[in-house]
């Protein structure tokens, strides 16, 4: 009956603290939910037990921080800085599209998918620079890196 009692008491818990951490949001960068979790979590017969697993040891990468700066040369930069809370190592590919004073996508060559490498349980970060200094913004999508 103790072993009853204690088990309820864990699972309760891991509902309660999974409750307190909110989530970073900054609408100018898109995670995919391929890049955020497994695609476990989408076959409905894997579901139940994927989603009891990640409540127990995380799951994927969770955005922290996006700082954005101008550089010495007046350059826009920016600093994305993130968690891989999966037990397992994790890629995924970014790509930012800078945007000009008027609200137009400046043109680069430099407007490619990036590949990033996480370690398991480890934070990451990476860092990007506009391709020009009529750059005063950006969006940013991620996707899982293709095999």
């Amino acid at each position: 009956m103790k072993k009853y009692f204690l088990l309820l008491f864990y699972t309760t818990s891991v509902f309660l603290l999974n409750g307190c951490n909110e989530p970073y949001k900054d609408d100018r960068v898109t995670v995919s939910s391929g890049v955020s979790r497994s695609t476990l979590a989408d076959n409905i017969l894997t579901r139940p037990v994927y989603g009891a697993f990640t409540l127990l040891v995380g799951y994927g990468i969770d955005l922290k921080d996006v700082k954005v700066f101008k550089n010495e040369a007046g350059f826009l930069e920016i600093q994305v800085t993130g968690h891989n809370r999966a037990v397992y190592n994790k890629s995924f590919d970014y790509k930012v599209d800078w945007i000009d004073a008027n609200g137009i996508s400046v043109d680069s060559k430099a407007a490619v998918w990036n590949t990033i490498f996480a370690k398991s349980r480890s934070i990451f970060s990476f860092k990007t620079v506009a391709p020009s200094r009529d750059a005063v913004d950006f969006r940013m999508n991620t996707r899982p890196t293709p095999n």
